[in-house]
């Protein structure tokens, strides 16, 4: 299977990587990269972590690989796996009693550089308050308000239903604001 540009789509070059073909995954890593680096860099804390969490995820699409279906594009697939291994982050960093601090790597409010120091300041604030949030609320509104994903694309993300990303989005913006009137008081 080739793309009108004579490129194999995703679906034959996982067939082949099925078949054994190390260059297959490996093209498959190559062309998908830059979309799990930007996933992860919303949840990780630094650059260490970043890299191990893109590795699992490159190792959990391996190891799953003859579980896509093809009912989806393979980015979308991928995508889930990416997400559920940043779900799982959070959670093991809240079992281990740290405190999450929220990392936007790859967001930016201002565009322009006169804007920038208020932006700053705004983000500043912004982690703080996700820091203090669960590790549920601060994925569905990573997903929704700042990668700005549909609630039926969160729900094939997560797992949930969508009355649950509804239900959590609802009360994750009310804690969010609690969180951030109470430092107001401050």
């Amino acid at each position: 299977m080739t793309a009108p540009s004579g490129a194999p789509t995703d679906e034959g070059l996982i067939k082949t990587a099925l078949c054994g073909d190390d260059e297959a995954f490996a093209e498959l890593v190559r062309r998908h990269k830059r979309k799990v680096f930007t996933i992860v860099a919303r949840y990780a804390r630094n650059d260490g972590e970043l890299d191990d969490v893109c590795q699992e995820i490159f190792i959990k699409m391996y190891q799953n690989l003859k579980k896509y279906r093809g009912d989806a594009p393979f980015e979308h697939w991928l995508s889930k796996i990416a997400v559920n291994a940043c779900y799982d982050m959070l959670r093991k960093r809240q079992r281990e009693g740290e405190e999450v601090p929220f990392e936007a790597v790859a967001f930016s409010l201002s565009s322009g550089p006169a804007k920038e120091d208020a932006s700053n300041e705004a983000w500043q604030i912004l982690r703080g308050a996700m820091g203090r949030l669960c590790p549920e609320d601060r994925m569905v509104i990573t997903l929704l308000n700042l990668e700005e994903r549909s609630v039926r694309e969160i729900s094939g993300l997560t797992g949930w239903t969508e009355a649950k990303v509804k239900v959590r989005a609802f009360r994750a913006r009310k804690e969010l604001k609690r969180i951030l009137e109470d430092n107001h008081g401050d």
